[in-house]
């Protein structure tokens, strides 16, 4: 049976089918057509009495030429938090623009972003697909970048296929120190090359020059927690936690094996910056005793005095 429109042909067939007093069934069948399609197309154009097939077709030719009007728009409804879904994706891209001109690959910015703002503060690679409507491929290539760079962790929940992709909240630290390491490995690299072109001809200048200015900057950018410094810092947390009472530093030297410096060094780091041991803290108390506490912010006053009481009650076996 043939489809598409009806040609001028045939709507000149309808108006002698009319004319000679047939059915609308027995025009159809002449042109094999539904009987639907003729019975609308006489009704929409004058009825039985009044078909002109000139007129029919010129009719619906101008119908078919005449802009349709735009879709009527649905009202945004806000998020769960009363946001505009649009104004959150709208910040979501300039965000990504500002990482863009700061030197990261477009789609690296705009996976980071989406990641950075959105409030489960993990996404799957379909969420990030869906939302920045790109091929998986685009999706997977700025997660291995990201992954490089440490500031994206992998994760996959036991049972389940499919991974998902976390920012961990030290991941600017985390950036911070993999450019100082960067810096440092430029420096080595370029002194390397001074030895090997000689520091008096050109290019060992130039090299010389280069690795004094990366040696700098690594320098300046190691003077927050170095990797090191953040490890002894870890380890001293998991002691207090293990011992479960607070120590003197000469306690922690002992039972560490640890020189005191370095006691001291890493309970001093946990102090200076609390925010990387979250959500933990050091506690120095009044006699000379380090403990490890929740930071305060952590808990409200009435969580705390229900966890209390929930510690004094014996758990039931």
């Amino acid at each position: 049976m043939p489809g598409g429109r009806l040609r001028h042909t045939d709507r000149q067939a309808i108006a002698a089918g009319l004319a000679d007093s047939l059915g609308y069934a027995e025009i159809a069948r002449q042109l094999d057509r539904p009987t639907s399609t003729i019975s609308r197309e006489v009704a929409r154009n004058g009825g039985p009495a009044g078909y002109r097939a000139d007129h029919a077709h010129y009719a619906t030719e101008s119908r078919a030429r005449r802009p349709k009007p735009p879709p009527r728009e649905q009202p945004i409804e806000p998020d769960a938090y009363g946001r505009d879904p649009d104004a959150v994706r709208e910040y979501a891209e300039q965000f990504a623009g500002l990482m863009v001109e700061a030197g990261l690959p477009r789609m690296v910015a705009r996976v980071l972003a989406r990641l950075y703002t959105t409030d489960s503060r993990s996404l799957t690679a379909a969420d990030l697909v869906r939302q920045l409507r790109v091929s998986p491929a685009s999706v997977s290539k700025a997660i291995a970048y990201l992954e490089r760079v440490e500031m994206v962790e992998r994760r996959r929940e036991p049972g389940l296929r499919h991974e998902y992709y976390v920012i961990e909240d030290d991941v600017w630290l985390r950036a911070w120190m993999t450019s100082a390491r960067t810096n440092a490995s430029w420096a080595e690299a370029a002194q390397y090359g001074v030895k090997l072109f000689g520091p008096d001809t050109p290019a060992g200048s130039r090299l010389d020059k280069m690795g004094h200015f990366f040696a700098q900057l690594s320098n300046d950018m190691s003077g927050g927690p170095t990797a090191l410094a953040a490890e002894d810092v870890m380890t001293v947390l998991a002691a207090l936690v293990h011992a479960g009472a607070p120590l003197t530093a000469s306690q922690l030297s002992t039972a560490l094996s640890w020189p005191r410096p370095r006691v001291d060094e890493a309970l001093a780091t946990a102090e200076t910056y609390a925010y990387f041991t979250d959500p933990v803290v050091i506690e120095h108390r009044a006699d000379d005793t380090y403990g490890i506490i929740a930071k305060p912010a952590r808990l409200t006053a009435a969580q705390r005095r229900a966890l209390a009481r929930a510690a004094r009650v014996p758990a039931a076996v």
